[in-house]
């Protein structure tokens, strides 16, 4: 009698799986090689009938694997059997290619040959996955592995396999049809000794065959092969169960139906399940056989194959994954609590765009931040380009582009995904009085300025005067807002997170930019020279303040107070405790630094709020909060109006008092001279 030759499996992989495992890889395995499950399904067999010479083609045996594989409750096809397998992912490709393929591969048939000791069909299509996936150039090495056992002596099937209808009636293939349509089973017992088949499971087999005739015995399962002489692999398995469990019946030979018609009863009679008896001689042992099944790759051969979604991918997307690769890389071995959600979320206000702007804003694309918008009244210079890198020559031509504008422009050049825009907008300032003709275009600023202020999460002061960080500095304080200072000297910087107002903050107020001064910011930008009139720093100043005014904002994001995370004490870093409530996971989240380029050196200080303060003290806040523009009005308009405000005035008129009163005594010596 012919050999049974059983079509092997195969798989489809969709590249939605791919997708999938990086997420996998990235989110939840990171540097873990542990195994995880994994599931597959697979339908009835298909096959189509080709145009030109008329014949049937079998299309292939296949096990599909989609996105939703990792999941616990994936939702299979229509008609289609859920396999079960252990997926195991490796690190590199030397540990890929150097791995005990042999030990993975009997692991899982161990796992098998166990269900069928204990009797149960659930593991038969079980199936192991092994895998590298290359996450920098998108290509996936990968090797199936569907464990099937051997038989010895091997099965043998009389005459030959045949229609289902030559074996059973019409009627009776309807009634099987209908009763697995619904819900289709990997494996099912029918007997036909009664006036219509009756459907059991196959782990059932004794008392659902007692007093059954072996005639009308019949093992069924869903069949994965459209091959007319080839059943699909599950029934090698399920063969070697029913071997295992009732060696006379093998020898006897089983009645095996191989079930194809599950999507529609065919109305010419001409049904693709095929019918076949089968039996092997000898009863065979207890022990586990041997067992075959690593999937073969494109050229035929035993090994992996490769998936290169390089080309077929959205280089928009690429470039979207790459990004965030390689900071979830971060969170592998060095900060598994980093929230990265948090920092891709956190909307970021530029009020500049500069040189500091321009470095801010590409330090925030690094750390994933989707969210920037641009605040700038100024064009494009000559001067521009070779200190602020996100612009070009191009741009400084015809007059040079608004640099809010253009610097939006080029985030998104630079990176797709970013959600960026630019506003030509004057920030009223203290000193700077308003034309009454030019009112009501301030007071559409003023309004601009807090629809953004509220629209975003953080606000960067980097202009390049002292008096336009006043206006934002009130706006941040009233809304709550993070406000970020960075400002420039020669060789010296100021960065500094701003303090919450009294009413949301824990413990001491921490100041604000105007916080150390007793007087009102005024008009510095008249009567300039030159070399005043420009921001002159050493070059590598700038880039070194505008990273560390980012880096400071994710230390504060990160840590679980946020707005209200309170400094270090002050003590040397080395001597503060780890588990500080001053510290992040990023580390110490300092009120100011002072970086010193000559001496490469950076000092953590920590200044108190000032309640005379007239950027963010509760009277200032209180005025803008009760009076809106009006007073914002005054205190661009009026000298003297913010020191009369805060009661900095009298401060003055108190200390001229003091002075007055002190006897100064005179050395006789100077008095001679």
């Amino acid at each position: 009698m012919p050999i049974v030759q059983f079509t092997p499996f195969s798989s489809l992989v969709e590249p939605n799986f791919w997708h999938a495992l990086t997420d996998l890889k990235i989110d939840v395995l990171r540097l873990s090689e542990d195994s995880v499950s994994i599931t597959g399904s697979y339908a009835s067999g298909r096959s189509f009938v080709d145009r030109e010479t008329g014949k049937e083609i079998a299309l292939g045996c296949t096990v599909d694997i989609g996105g939703e594989a990792f999941s616990k409750d994936v939702q299979v096809p229509p008609h289609s059997i859920t396999a079960t397998g252990i997926f195991k992912n490796y690190n590199t490709i030397e540990e890929f290619k150097a791995a005990d393929k042999t030990a993975s591969f009997n692991q899982a048939a161990d796992e098998i040959w166990a269900s069928i000791e204990k009797g149960s069909t659930s593991l038969l299509t079980h199936f192991l996955l092994i895998t590298f996936a290359d996450l920098k150039k998108y290509k996936y090495y990968y090797w199936f592995a569907f464990p099937a056992f051997v038989t010895k002596p091997a099965w043998e099937v009389d005459g030959d396999w045949r229609g289902a209808s030559d074996q059973f009636s019409n009627e009776a293939l309807n009634t099987i049809f209908n009763t697995v349509h619904l819900s289709p089973k990997p494996f099912f017992l029918v007997r036909t000794s009664g006036k219509a088949p009756e459907i059991g499971p196959i782990e059932e087999y004794d008392s659902f065959f007692k007093g059954v005739p072996t005639n009308e015995r019949t093992i069924a399962f869903l069949d994965p092969s459209a091959a007319p002489s080839n059943p699909g692999w599950p029934l090698r398995n399920l063969l070697t169960y029913l071997r295992y469990h009732f060696p006379s019946a093998a020898s006897e030979g089983f009645r095996v139906l191989c079930w194809r018609d599950t999507e529609h009863v065919p109305h010419d009679g001409r049904w693709k399940s095929r019918f076949g008896i089968v039996r092997t001689s000898g009863e065979g042992g207890k022990d586990r056989p041997t067992a075959v099944g690593w999937e073969k790759n494109v050229q035929g051969k035993l090994g992996p194959r490769v998936a290169d979604l390089a080309p077929m991918m959205d280089p928009k997307r690429l470039a979207d994954q790459a990004v965030d690769l390689n900071l979830k890389l971060m969170r592998w071995r060095i900060l598994p609590a980093l929230d990265l959600d948090k920092i891709a979320s956190t909307k970021c206000l530029l009020l500049g765009a500069g040189t500091l702007g321009c470095y801010v804003a590409r330090t925030l694309m690094g750390w994933g931040v989707r969210k920037i918008t641009f605040v700038d009244s100024a064009r494009v210079s000559f001067s521009n380009p070779v200190r602020q890198p996100l612009f070009e020559f191009e741009d400084c031509l015809n007059g040079g582009k608004p640099k809010a504008a253009c610097a939006a422009e080029r985030l998104k050049k630079i990176f797709p995904g970013v959600d960026a825009s630019g506003f030509n907008l004057s920030i009223p300032m203290p000193g700077h009085p308003i034309p009454p003709a030019s009112v009501a275009q301030a007071k559409q600023d003023v309004a601009t300025l807090e629809r953004l202020t509220d629209e975003h999460d953080v606000v960067f002061l980097l202009m390049d005067s002292r008096e336009s960080r006043w206006l934002p500095t009130v706006l941040g304080a009233a809304k709550g807002k993070i406000v970020m200072n960075a400002a420039l000297g020669f060789d010296t910087y100021l960065v500094m997170r701003h303090g919450a107002r009294a009413s949301l903050s824990k413990g001491t107020r921490l100041g604000c930019y105007y916080c150390n001064d007793i007087v009102a910011p005024a008009d510095s930008l008249t009567d300039r020279t030159l070399d005043q009139m420009c921001t002159v720093t050493r070059p590598g100043l700038a880039s070194i303040a505008a990273s560390t005014t980012v880096e400071l904002l994710v230390s504060l994001l990160q840590h679980p107070d946020g707005i209200n995370a309170p400094p270090p004490p002050p003590q040397r870093e080395k001597d503060i405790d780890e588990d500080s409530a001053s510290r992040s996971v990023l580390g110490l989240v300092p009120h100011q630094l002072r970086g010193f380029l000559a001496e490469f050196r950076n000092m953590p200080i920590t200044g108190a709020a000032y309640n005379r303060c007239t950027g963010c003290s509760d009277t200032v806040i209180d005025a803008y909060e009760t009076r809106g523009f009006e007073v914002l009005l005054k205190a661009f308009n009026e000298t003297g109006f913010l020191e009369s405000l805060t009661g900095l005035d009298k401060l003055y008129a108190e200390g001229e008092a003091a002075l007055e009163n002190v006897d100064w005594e005179i050395d006789d010596e100077e008095n001679d001279m």
